[in-house]
């Protein structure tokens, strides 16, 4: 039904004819940096999109970078939403800018005929790079390649323009809205400018939840929907029109939340397909978007709590996962609704020290193949307890099926010390459980103490659990000989122990993915038959032999 609509209103929108300028009518600059090394990626016939790296060469050369033959979908929308400029624009090199000319000169003679192309997010974000980047790739090149590009965006605006609001539950439809707004402005259309602005106070208000956390619940989205945000409001004030008290109300809410996620290293908290993200982009971003007040430490309606005590930071899923569509997608098997990114994480935590992290969750592979990218998302990839080999949320590829219906939370504090206790009904389904988790932090931020409790009905089997701690790949860990706990030494030299009661310790093999791929371990809690409950602790210490350097 929604790509009916959606056809639909596009049908009648192409009835209308539409002006070609010869050039944008404002000049754009695209805020955001690039990565020098993967512009050195693209003219070498690849691209690098969240991790995942697959050829992208030039029909010419024998490739397929629109098609991308068993690229997944959100690589492909990656590839036709053209980001990826900004990667060319940091290489900065006369060869980068014939790169980009020679793929958008491609793209305009066969990649527009992929379905893909037309799903409303990855419009409005081809719009948004090709005007961001008008200077870079178009400026100087020949009439006839400039008329191509314009003809193209024109026709692209009148149709996305014609198609809003977008029906998508999640960030694309903002980036679709900004899109609208870019190419309205660039085209000097005023009724598209009008038409885009009266939609622009209710999506704001369904992408962002009151304590100002984004609906997709990632700290990865969360820091691009506030980069949105920060384009739209740049876009108005070019053009001399006020900003809707809606968007500056979000803004001021959207900073502090996305300070949660960050960890002393500067950058993002692992959780619902994040990456750690440039500490460097954070700041821009934060200074872009005149941030005012401190970071949250905890967000009630998207569900994160945040536990800091000297150099420790503790960050936890603690909310229930987004609402999604079931299995309805979009335009080229694009998912439509808010879970989209979701993980099977609830209730896992990450924990860093001065500039270290310690405690980590896998990360994401957002863009991969379909059974890598479920691999991280899937509970075990994340640092929290794990019943029965079960996922406490299904996996589907649109998203999440069965998921926890009540997450609850408390926190208290008193001098110095934090406490939080936490629970899901992930696996009432399928065991009857509920988990229910205590974390305890100590005033100095040197001690950390947690429990993990299975609530059971009555008589009913207690199922095999494990409790999983991730280590970041920097992390060098020791089993005690006689496994009683996990000597950990971080990059800075500092020193903390891992003990627990009422569980067999083991170090297996992980890996990480939060930047490049790295190898890593984790110590895994084995619980002892019947029991419901695993208590444990990580402690600073002292090692032997090592002079700490500070970490902070």
């Amino acid at each position: 039904m929604i790509n009916l609509l959606r056809g639909a209103r596009q049908k009648l929108a192409r009835l209308r004819p539409v002006r070609v300028p010869d050039a944008p009518s404002r000049p754009f600059r695209d805020l955001w940096p690039g990565d020098a090394t993967r512009g050195a990626r693209l003219l070498r016939g690849e691209a690098d999109f969240a991790g995942t790296i697959r050829p992208m060469r030039l029909s010419s050369e024998g490739g397929e970078p629109w098609g991308a033959l068993g690229a997944s979908p959100a690589w492909r929308a990656a590839a036709h939403g053209f980001a990826w400029m900004r990667d060319l624009r940091a290489l900065g090199t006369d060869a980068a800018r014939l790169r980009a000319r020679a793929l958008t000169s491609d793209w305009l003679q066969i990649g527009w005929e992929e379905d893909i192309a037309d799903a409303p997010e990855v419009v409005g974000g081809r719009i948004s790079a090709w005007l961001g980047h008008w200077d870079f790739f178009a400026g100087t090149a020949e009439d006839v390649f400039r008329r191509q590009v314009m003809q193209r965006l024109a026709q692209d605006a009148r149709d996305l323009v014609g198609a809003l609001p977008a029906e998508d539950e999640h960030r694309g439809a903002l980036v679709a809205l900004k899109g609208a707004l870019a190419a309205a402005v660039a085209l000097e259309e005023e009724a598209y400018l009008q038409r885009a602005i009266r939609f622009l106070p209710a999506e704001i208000e369904r992408q962002f939840l009151p304590d100002g956390g984004h609906v997709e619940r990632s700290p990865a989205l969360q820091l691009a929907a506030l980069q949105d945000l920060i384009e739209i409001r740049n876009l108005l004030h070019g053009v001399g029109v006020e900003a809707p008290p809606h968007l500056l109300a979000a803004l001021d809410r959207a900073a502090p939340a996305l300070r949660l996620f960050r960890h002393g290293d500067g950058g993002l908290a692992l959780f619902n397909g994040a990456r750690e993200e440039s500490s460097a982009l954070l700041d821009l971003v934060l200074t872009q978007g005149q941030a005012r007040g401190r970071g949250a430490v905890e967000l009630p309606d998207t569900g994160f709590q945040r536990l800091q005590a000297g150099r420790t930071v503790i960050i936890m899923d603690a909310g229930a996962p987004p609402r999604g569509r079931g299995t309805t997608t979009g335009l080229g098997g694009l998912p439509s609704g808010a879970d989209r990114s979701a993980h099977a994480g609830t209730l896992s935590f990450e924990m860093s020290t001065g500039r270290d992290r310690l405690i980590v969750n896998c990360g994401a592979a957002p863009a991969g193949e379909e059974a890598w990218r479920d691999a991280l998302r899937a509970t075990a990839a994340h640092s929290t307890l794990v019943l029965s080999d079960t996922n406490s949320s299904e996996l589907r590829p649109e998203g999440l099926g069965r998921k926890p219906e009540t997450v609850e939370a408390e926190r208290q504090e008193a001098t110095g010390a934090q406490w939080l206790e936490v629970s899901h009904d992930g696996w009432r389904g399928p065991f009857g459980a509920v988990h229910r988790r205590r974390l305890y932090l100590a005033e100095s931020g040197d001690d950390l103490r947690g429990e993990d409790v299975l609530e059971m009905p009555p008589d009913a089997p207690v199922p095999i659990f494990v409790v999983r701690f991730h280590l970041h790949p920097a992390v060098t860990a020791n089993l005690l000989q006689d496994e009683s706990a996990v000597l950990l030494r971080l990059a800075s030299g500092a020193g903390w122990k891992l003990r627990a009661k009422g569980a067999r310790l083991a170090l297996e093999d992980s890996i990480y993915l939060g930047g490049e791929a790295r190898r890593s371990l984790q110590i895994v809690l084995y619980a002892e038959e019947n029991e419901i409950s695993l208590q444990w602790a990580i402690t600073r210490v002292s090692l032997p032999g090592v002079a700490a350097i500070p970490s902070a």
